[in-house]
């Protein structure tokens, strides 16, 4: 199911800054996203790119999946497809404080890659191929992850997702915030 990502996202922040209690001046300075964009969002005006919403969860120091999943109950997962079309999340599991997982399954599309920016320290992310080989980017290189294996990574560092083939490539992703 496709959630309404601009009315999730706009309460989502809203609710995130009154808790730290800043002003959409402090969010831009810890988030690195400027104030007019906050705006624009927390307005419903505008939807970041998948980048500028984990710089947005990490200046809040918050998973992820606070800004995706629904805000109301529903069985099914939240989608959010990236704007560049080189990525698909879906929340299989939004975040879960008890053991500091949570997790995702991630699209590829075809022929394109997606590079993240580092996340907090201590966050680790775990890949795993589900249907389709894929390649990650970390230090400076790409490694690939054959279909039925998987691999561990400190996330704290800039490292990306790459898909070479003609397919879309499927991929769990559980990411453990210490």
């Amino acid at each position: 199911m496709k959630i309404n990502i601009h009315c999730t996202l706009a309460t989502r922040l809203k609710d995130a800054r009154k808790q730290k209690g800043w002003s959409l001046d402090k969010a831009s300075q810890h988030t690195g996203v400027s104030k007019a964009m906050l705006g624009q969002i927390e307005r419903g005006e505008s939807s970041p790119t998948v980048v500028k919403l984990w710089s947005i969860a990490n200046g809040f120091n918050l998973p992820l999946s606070y800004f995706i999943e629904e805000l109301e109950f529903s069985s099914a997962p939240s989608v959010l497809i990236n704007l560049e079309q080189d990525i698909q999340i879906t929340a299989l599991s939004p975040f879960d404080s008890i053991t500091g997982f949570e997790v995702f399954q991630i699209t590829l599309f075809p022929q394109r890659k997606h590079i993240s920016e580092p996340h907090n320290t201590g966050v680790v992310e775990h890949i795993l191929a589900i249907d389709g080989a894929m390649e990650y980017y970390l230090n400076q290189c790409w490694h690939r992850v054959e279909k039925g294996t998987a691999v561990r990574f400190n996330a704290d560092q800039e490292h990306g997702y790459r898909n070479m083939s003609d397919k879309p490539v499927t991929i769990h992703n559980i990411i453990s915030y210490t």
